[in-house]
C-alpha cells in the first residue's frame, strides 16, 4: 500500500517554547505529552498522540544536546550544529538560567557545596519544584559563582557579559553570589516573611555602597593574592564604622541627637511618644550593628539584627511605613548638625544602606 508523505527540509532548529519550559521544569517526556494534550495541541495542530510523542521526544533530545552549550552561553552563538536565530538564543539562555523564587529562597545565603546539594530532595518536596529543576538551578548558581569569583570588576556586569543574561536576571544572580560569599543568615523564623526579591534589593544596596569597588577607587590587585570584586565588603569602611559608637557612648552627643530628632518629629506623627521614649534603644541598636560588622559572624547576622534590634520594636509600637521613613530621615540628617560629630561621610554611607534595607524589610 502506497503511503504519501509531505517532507520539508530546512536548517533552522525548531524549538517549541512551551516544550522547552516543560523540559526545564523537569517533566518527563510522557508527562510533557499529557500537559500538551490537556492544552489542546492535538486539536489545534490536527495531529495524533503518536506524532505528539515523537515531536516531544525529538525536542527533548535537542534540548539535551544544547544543554552543554548553555553552560557557556557565548558558545551557543559560535557553534554550527544548531541554526538558532539570535533572538531565540536569548530566550533559551534567559529561561535556562531563570529560577523559582521559592527554591532560591531556601538556598539563599547557604554555601553552594555538595552538602547543600544533598538537601535538594527536601527542598524539592517543600517547594514543589521538581528535583531535576532544583538541580539545574543549583548547578547554575554554582557555575556563575565559580566563573565570577575569578574575575575582577563589577559583579553584575561580569555576570551579564559572561552569561548573556538580561540586566534584571544578572542582578538577581549577583545577589545570590553575594549572599553565598558572605553567608548571610536568611533561614531564621523571624526572616521568613522576607521574599527573595526583598533580599535581592538589599544585596544591591550593599554591593553598590559597601563593597571594595563601591567607592570607585582602583584596587591594587598586584599586592594581594585574593582577587577582589563586588562581593567583598570594604574592610577599611567596616573598621571606620566603629567610630560611630561615639553617638551612643558620649551621653551629651546622644542627648543632643535625641533632642534634634524629636524636635523635628513633634506634631508630625501619631507615634511620636513611642519614638521619643525608645530613641536611645533604637539608636544603640543601629550603631551597635555598625560597630560589630568587622566580625564575620555579625556580618552573617546582619539581617536578623536589623529585624530584632530595630524593625520588631517599631512594629510592636505600631509604626507605619510612613512613620519609619520619617523617623530614619530625621535620625540620619540630624547627625549632620551635631557639632562634635566628625564622621558624616561614614555615617551617610552606612545609613544610606540601612534606611533602604529597612524600608524594604518593614512590611506594616
Amino acid at each position: 500500500m502506497a503511503v504519501e508523505l509531505d517532507v520539508f527540509v530546512g536548517n533552522t532548529t525548531i524549538m517549541d517554547e512551551e516544550v522547552y519550559q516543560l523540559w526545564l521544569d523537569g517533566y518527563t517526556v510522557n508527562d510533557a505529552v499529557k500537559v500538551r494534550m490537556e492544552g489542546g495541541v492535538l486539536e489545534e495542530c490536527e495531529t495524533s498522540a503518536d506524532v505528539l510523542l515523537s515531536d516531544t521526544m525529538d525536542q527533548y533530545r535537542t534540548f539535551q544536546m544544547c544543554e552543554r552549550l548553555l553552560h557557556s552561553p557565548a558558545k551557543l552563538a559560535n557553534q554550527l550544529l544548531f541554526q538558532i536565530p539570535p533572538h531565540r538564543q536569548a530566550i533559551l539562555i534567559e529561561r535556562y538560567y531563570a529560577f523559582d523564587d521559592a527554591f532560591v529562597r531556601e538556598v539563599l545565603g547557604k554555601k553552594l557545596s555538595k552538602g547543600t546539594k544533598k538537601d535538594l530532595d527536601d527542598i524539592s518536596a517543600k517547594t514543589t519544584v521538581t528535583l531535576k529543576s532544583c538541580r539545574r538551578q543549583f548547578d547554575n548558581f554554582k557555575r556563575v559563582l565559580k566563573v565570577v569569583e575569578e574575575l575582577k570588576g563589577p559583579l553584575v556586569e561580569n555576570i551579564r557579559q559572561h552569561f548573556l543574561l538580561s540586566d534584571k536576571l544578572a542582578r538577581d544572580y549577583a545577589a545570590i553570589v553575594f549572599f553565598a560569599n558572605n553567608r548571610f543568615e536568611t533561614g531564621k523564623r523571624k526572616l521568613q516573611y522576607l521574599t527573595f526579591q526583598d533580599f535581592a534589593f538589599c544585596a544591591g544596596q550593599l554591593i553598590n555602597n559597601w563593597t571594595v569597588g563601591a567607592v570607585g577607587e582602583p584596587v591594587d590587585h598586584q599586592r594581594s593574592s585574593r582577587v577582589y570584586m563586588d562581593v567583598d565588603l570594604d574592610k577599611e569602611f567596616l573598621q571606620e564604622l566603629k567610630e560611630l559608637k561615639i553617638l551612643i557612648t558620649d551621653k551629651d552627643l546622644l542627648d543632643q541627637h535625641k533632642s534634634l530628632v524629636c524636635t523635628a518629629l513633634r506634631g508630625k506623627t501619631k507615634a511620636f511618644n513611642e519614638m521619643e521614649a525608645n530613641f536611645k534603644n533604637l539608636s544603640r541598636g543601629l550603631v551597635n550593628i555598625a560597630a560589630k560588622l568587622t566580625n564575620t559572624k555579625d556580618v552573617r547576622d546582619f539581617f536578623i539584627d536589623l529585624v530584632e534590634k530595630f524593625i520588631e520594636p517599631c512594629r510592636s509600637d505600631r509604626w507605619t511605613a510612613a512613620d519609619m521613613r520619617l523617623y530614619l530621615t530625621h535620625y540620619t540628617n540630624s547627625a549632620h548638625i551635631l557639632d562634635t560629630f566628625k564622621h558624616q561621610v561614614v555615617w551617610d554611607r552606612y545609613m544610606g544602606v540601612i534606611k533602604s534595607c529597612i524600608f524594604k524589610m518593614y512590611h506594616d
